[in-house]
């Protein structure tokens, strides 16, 4: 039996994160958003803004997740998919999808980025576990690839990352009689391989910027299968 476990749980988020916190979690973001767009580096800047919010470790990492530059927002945007690829292949960032949607089902901090991708704090540090919310997070999955008539699914997943293969064989248990067609990869180097391809499911920024085209499919399943998330939302002011 997978462990139950609130995965991206952490006690002080509902101090650090909560309403009266985030006014100031705003002004940081934007602060940040415009030495972004002056050219600044991320981690320079937001070590500055950091320091002059007070803000801790986990607000820090929250603001690096959830801002970005304008120009990256607008190059985003412009390859983001509205809808599946009716009778294509979409290739998925496993871990990447899996962990968020697990974060969703335990009711943890998720945040609304600026580029509209949903994105978690759970830190993954090569160590990753099957929990009680896992297979529920793969069907919710196979079930939006489905209403989307996609033809094909590839789940890539990272090999040095423990228990993948464990994941590899709960993805082919559960969605193996799906009416689409399962590819299941184990490689070394998950993020280089999705950079170069077409229709990728993550929400990671790098990927973001270097793949040819990209849909949000955590973004779509959380709005239709959970419904009003209490987001930390930091779209607001983007311009």
């Amino acid at each position: 039996m997978d462990k139950s476990v609130q995965r991206g749980y952490a006690p002080n988020d509902e101090t650090e994160f909560g309403a009266a916190a985030v006014p100031r979690l705003h002004r940081a973001a934007q602060n940040l958003y415009y030495l972004l767009n002056q050219g600044y580096p991320i981690k320079s800047a937001s070590v500055f803004v950091g320091n002059h919010y007070l803000l801790s470790e986990r607000q820090r990492t929250a603001l690096v997740r959830a801002v970005s530059s304008r120009e990256n927002i607008e190059n985003r945007g412009d390859k983001e998919l509205h809808d599946l690829p009716e009778g294509g292949v979409v290739h998925i960032d496993g871990f990447n999808t899996i962990i968020t949607l697990e974060v969703a089902l335990s009711g943890s901090l998720l945040l609304k980025c600026m580029d509209n991708t949903v994105r978690d704090l759970a830190a993954l540090r090569g160590t990753y576990r099957l929990i009680d919310k896992t297979s529920q997070a793969i069907l919710m999955i196979g079930r939006e690839l489905e209403k989307g008539g996609i033809g094909k699914a590839v789940f890539y997943l990272d090999s040095p990352v423990s228990n993948s293969g464990r994941l590899k064989e709960r993805i082919g248990a559960l969605l193996g009689d799906f009416p689409f067609e399962l590819q299941l990869e184990v490689i070394h180097n998950v993020d280089v391989t999705l950079e170069a391809l077409e229709n990728v499911i993550s929400s990671d920024a790098i990927i973001l910027d270097k793949c040819k085209s990209w849909f949000n499919l955590n973004g779509r399943i959380i709005v239709e299968e959970l419904g009003d998330y209490p987001f930390v939302d930091f779209t607001t002011g983007v311009v």
